[in-house]
């Protein structure tokens, strides 16, 4: 069975982190398996690339188009000018877009992988015009799609619910984490990298449903109730992030507060090098950083909500990410528990263990035979 599969890889290139980071993860993980498919892959090419597409093996024809992200979300989006895709990718039997929307494919099957609802659950979350502009493509999106992904159970009841969409439309393929998460290199020294403070990491965007604000008040109080580390946020500016720093200033802790925008490999020391984590979403999902901490045994503070109870299972501290006594409460026990934490640095890694890059794009395969009637 020879199956060509039409890819969007623009998240790939156009974007560091989040769908970016899925995207390029997926790719890899689909070239390195051995099925008698061949892909045909197109992007974005005009303007900066933030991401990069990974080396891929050669069947897939990888076509650079001399056009911005902004332009085809115009042409197939907001000008909804049916222009069929296959102009971009050439032929296909099925079409894969791994970031909420679709472009016209004819009557050809499509794969949409929608990563979370946000935009519909925490609406004070997301950026005004971007919510306007999700709220009416994500629908018209699910709708059209013969498939679709979703990164965790929770959104896929999401979906079920606010967008409407049977359930057998709807299929659940969890994200992976890296190798090099799960790799402790033999006599790594991370003092030169962190500093010999003891620290307590938080990873994200700074946008307000990674929570910060709140994150900040119960460190103060931690603080005040003995805690002595300092915290180093790990995350670039996102929308309204200046709030942040704000916080930051109020409550006298400029000099306990630093703010990185790391790489890959200095996040994975940062996470070594923790004495915790703090992921205390609004919601996710999925939530990356937390499975990124379990697999480095980094002991983490994790919020209840949304999908981050499934990833991370009885590897982490939960708490109330709305309750700011409730994250100060967790976060002096957590630092204060020694037998607590080496709990949880064994239980990490074990709870990581099930979510592969390899699985994700197993299971994506399969959906994309389903969709194409194959299977």
């Amino acid at each position: 069975m020879l199956l060509t599969v039409g890819f969007d890889g623009t998240p790939a290139a156009r974007q560091a982190a989040g769908i970016g980071r899925y995207t390029r993860e997926l790719l890899s993980a689909l070239s390195a398996r051995s099925d008698p498919f061949a892909y045909r892959l197109y992007y974005a090419a005009r303007g900066h690339l933030h991401g990069h597409l990974p080396e891929l093996d050669d069947r897939f024809r990888v076509r650079a188009l001399p056009l911005s992200d902004r332009m085809l979300n115009v042409i197939w989006q907001r000008a909804r000018i049916p222009l069929p895709v296959q102009v971009a990718a050439g032929r296909f039997d099925v079409f894969h877009s791994p970031d909420f929307s679709l472009p016209p494919t004819g009557r050809a099957p499509s794969v949409l992988t929608i990563h979370d609802l946000a935009f519909m659950r925490v609406p004070e979350c997301t950026v005004p015009s971007l919510r306007s502009y999700l709220m009416r493509v994500v629908p018209r999106a699910a709708k059209r799609a013969t498939a679709i992904l979703t990164v965790s159970e929770n959104t896929r009841r999401d979906v079920v619910e606010l967008l409407d969409v049977p359930e057998e439309k709807v299929t659940t393929v969890y994200e992976g984490v890296l190798s090099s998460f799960r790799e402790t290199p033999d006599g790594e020294q991370t003092d030169g990298a962190v500093g010999t403070r003891p620290f307590i990491l938080a990873v994200g965007t700074l946008e307000p449903r990674k929570n910060y604000e709140r994150i900040l008040e119960a460190y103060a109080l931690a603080r005040d109730r003995g805690v002595d580390h300092e915290l180093i946020v790990a995350g670039a500016p996102g929308w309204l992030f200046t709030p942040v720093y704000d916080r930051v200033r109020r409550l006298k802790l400029g000099n306990l507060v630093r703010f990185v925008t790391p790489s890959d490999v200095e996040l994975l020391r940062l996470y070594r090098a923790a004495d915790a984590c703090v992921y205390a979403s609004l919601y996710e999902g999925f939530g990356l950083p937390a499975l990124e901490a379990l697999a480095c045994g980094c002991p983490l503070l994790c919020g209840n909500t949304s999908s981050l109870p499934e990833v991370v299972g009885d590897a982490a501290l939960l708490c109330n990410p709305y309750d700011v006594g409730d994250l100060a409460d967790a976060l002096v026990r957590l630092l204060g528990d020694t037998e607590l934490r080496a709990r949880l640095r064994q239980a990490g890694p074990r709870q990581a263990a099930q979510f592969s890059w390899a699985r994700c794009a197993e299971e994506t395969v399969e959906v994309y035979c389903r969709a194409a009637g194959y299977g």
